[in-house]
């Protein structure tokens, strides 16, 4: 053979070779599939860094209760200042009802006098009063007239006893002053007699 002949047996052998060194260096690498897990890496902590951490934890813990408590009591401080401006409100209201119940006291004396019916004075009286009694109903104000019912000494105060045979045990026989409630709360207690 011939060195030419050999050459060319040579050529097409090393072609091979160098299509599959391509062929390897064209193909990109394969990943690993991202299902699979890697394993956790490990890191070795000595002693001290371990009990700082610790303590970083506990005081993690601590503040973390703290700022609990703290907003809880800020929470229970809210309600309660809530709670105590509603009741300085509704003390301060039937403070200023119990003002103007000498007022009503008044007029509806004024109104029970007998007389003439056709009056414009007596008619504008009346007017009044009952424009009262509205303002005071649309406040929350409960007037109690408590003549025939059982004697409650949560709610009436008693200035006189009789006995008559016609009333039952305890109750209530005439009424002096009409008694006054705010919500269910007592402004002013009624004034009545008792009987038996």
């Amino acid at each position: 053979m011939s060195k030419k002949d050999k050459n060319e047996k040579n050529t097409p052998q090393e072609e091979p070779e160098s299509k599959a060194s391509e062929a390897e260096e064209a193909a990109p690498e394969q990943e690993p599939p991202k299902d699979q897990e890697q394993a956790p890496e490990t890191y070795t902590l000595t002693r001290e860094q371990m009990e700082k951490m610790e303590g970083l934890a506990k005081q993690l813990a601590t503040l973390n209760d703290q700022h609990l408590r703290l907003a809880a009591e800020y929470d229970n401080y809210r309600k309660r200042t809530t709670r105590e401006k509603e009741n300085v409100y509704q003390d301060a209201k039937a403070d200023t009802i119990a003002k103007f119940l000498e007022v009503y006291d008044n007029l509806e004396r004024a109104v029970k006098q007998e007389g003439d019916e056709e009056n414009a004075h007596k008619k504008g009286m009346e007017m009044i009063f009952h424009q009262l009694e509205n303002i005071l109903t649309g406040l929350g104000v409960t007037i109690e007239d408590p003549a025939g019912q059982p004697f409650d000494p949560n709610k009436h105060n008693a200035v006189m006893h009789i006995e008559d045979g016609e009333l039952g045990e305890n109750t209530v026989a005439q009424v002096f002053q009409k008694g006054f409630l705010l919500n269910g709360r007592v402004i002013r207690f009624a004034t009545v007699q008792v009987a038996n």
